[in-house]
């Protein structure tokens, strides 16, 4: 079942967060555009690359009204000692957050059966809670922030503009349609 349009499941998880545990949840998201990322566990080899990509572009989120979430089957505990013995994974300013319960995996639908590990899933929510699109790879694709970025800014764009939507490779400041009838085999 897809989770396109459904809004977020309730959760209560520890994180960390620049230097900090903390308690997140489901209500802590509300209110802003939000990204859950998923990675299969930390001190591992794709994973640092796609986490660290995000953390350069953290503060152009942020701009953007954007939180960031990675997930992890980890403990916050773990998430403190990747933190503390990595270069690429000190940069990280946003939440670390913690699912040795597999709860949040397990309601995002990416907990892979049997072996207690998160999928790599992406997925953009909006300030209300649904979740507005959804990005699962394979263990050995690793994920790119700029082509993130432009899937956040095009959900915000159709949510400030109902009737409006981006087409393919659509950019910031490109036109847009507006679906109608006269459209029809016009594309």
């Amino acid at each position: 079942m897809s989770l396109i349009n459904t809004k977020i499941k309730s959760f209560k998880a520890q994180a960390y967060k620049q230097g900090k545990f903390i308690e997140v949840t489901e209500n802590d998201v509300l209110g802003s555009w939000a990204v859950f990322f998923f990675y299969p566990a930390d001190f591992t080899f794709v994973c640092p690359t796609e986490l660290g990509d995000v953390a350069d572009h953290y503060e152009e989120l942020r701009k953007m009204d954007v939180e960031v979430y990675s997930v992890s089957t980890d403990t916050h505990f773990v998430h403190k000692a990747w933190h503390d013995t990595s270069d690429t994974i000190a940069k990280i300013q946003y939440t670390m957050l913690a699912d040795p319960t597999h709860e949040i995996s397990t309601n995002f639908q990416v907990l892979r059966e049997g072996q207690g590990l998160a999928d790599r899933g992406t997925f953009i929510v909006d300030p209300e809670g649904i979740i507005q699109a959804v990005e699962i790879t394979a263990e050995g694709i690793g994920r790119n922030a700029e082509d993130l970025i432009r899937k956040i800014k095009a959900a915000q764009y159709v949510a400030a503009h109902p009737g409006e939507v981006c087409p393919a490779k659509w950019q910031e400041g490109a036109e847009t349609l507006a679906p109608s009838l006269d459209l029809v085999g016009k594309i």
